[in-house]
């Protein structure tokens, strides 16, 4: 069986050989805030155990975080069998594979790309656009045609089964019914801290499937679905991508832990103002991760189910967040 983050949560099974903690055991059931420091590498689902293993990786050999970001979200995208972030991601309502991804470092530097199609790593260009050019974004064509000037290769990222999913969701759903699958929109995001205690932060994405051509969820907005600040801390965000907007969820995190909350106490906290505004919204899911610079961290959902990877110096282990909605 493919390990998929939906499997993932329902069988806490072993992957690629790491060791991973049973996601249902009581220690497990929240983000712990540990405070031990050290290097950390944590990301959003615990089918991206292997990202957080190839962060974890750069970093013991002395690599900054920003490295460690782009290197283990790599890992992700380059996965076809993650129907949710780059090459394999469900395709819009059009067909078409569209990719969001964001960046941004200890110095505050930031650089996102969005709706860029035929470029199979987004995370890789959004750090070109952090370092290259003075903005902050490229979006669509222009996002593609950057990617292209600076040595990216097009890609056809549709694979086969996320070209016959889409088919088979054409067929049960004419244009404008039922546009959006609910189950269908996860992202990678990830935090790191390196030998320096320097932290950096990185999300990518396909968004939600079949949805409108053009859309553009929460992942390349600097503050939506990722914020780093380097006296604090940071926060990155899956699910919902337009809940997460409205509520600019992972810059409130980091602010409500420059207040003096905890990662954990910060979740919770940006999940609680979600929910306010959610209450009526059933088939949703948001879940929040933070790390602060004491290596201590958070997570906390919507509602149950969400899982995140954390690698340390030691271990790579997967847990399972709490969540508001029993």
């Amino acid at each position: 069986m493919k390990i998929t983050r939906r499997n993932f949560v329902k069988t806490g099974a072993l992957v690629g050989g790491s060791l991973i903690a049973n996601p249902f055991s009581p220690s497990n059931i929240f983000g712990r805030s540990e405070g031990k420091g050290g290097l950390i590498a944590i990301s959003t689902w615990g089918g991206t155990i292997q990202s957080s293993g190839k962060a974890i990786e750069f970093l013991r050999s002395g690599k900054n975080s920003l490295d460690a970001i782009e290197a283990g979200i790599r890992v992700a995208e380059d996965d076809p069998a993650n129907s949710s972030v780059g090459y394999g991601g469900l395709p819009d309502e059009d067909g078409i594979v569209t990719l969001d991804a964001s960046i941004m470092d200890w110095n505050g530097n930031a650089g996102s790309v969005a709706a860029m199609e035929g470029i199979k790593n987004p995370i890789s260009v959004a750090r070109l656009v952090m370092q290259r050019t003075k903005h902050v974004m490229l979006a669509g064509d222009g996002a593609k045609k950057f990617a292209l000037e600076n040595g990216f290769k097009e890609e056809n990222l549709l694979t086969e089964n996320s070209r016959k999913a889409w088919e088979e969701w054409k067929l049960k759903n004419p244009r404008g019914v039922n546009r959006v699958d609910e189950h269908n929109h996860d992202t990678i995001g990830m935090l790191a801290i390196d030998k320096e205690n320097n932290l950096s932060g990185g999300v990518s994405t396909s968004g939600m499937a079949w949805k409108i051509h053009g859309r553009v969820g929460d992942s390349p907005i600097i503050g939506a679905a990722m914020f780093v600040d380097n006296e604090v801390g940071g926060a990155v965000a899956t699910g919902n991508g337009e809940f997460v907007m409205r509520t600019v969820g992972s810059f409130l995190i980091v602010e409500k832990m420059r207040e003096g909350l905890s990662p954990q106490e910060a979740c919770e906290y940006a999940i609680r103002r979600i929910y306010k505004n959610a209450k009526s919204n059933k088939d949703i899911q948001i879940g929040y991760l933070a790390v602060n610079k004491q290596g201590e961290h958070g997570a906390f959902s919507l509602y149950d189910g969400f899982t995140y990877a954390l690698a340390s110096e030691k271990e790579n282990i997967v847990f399972k967040s709490g969540f508001l909605v029993k």
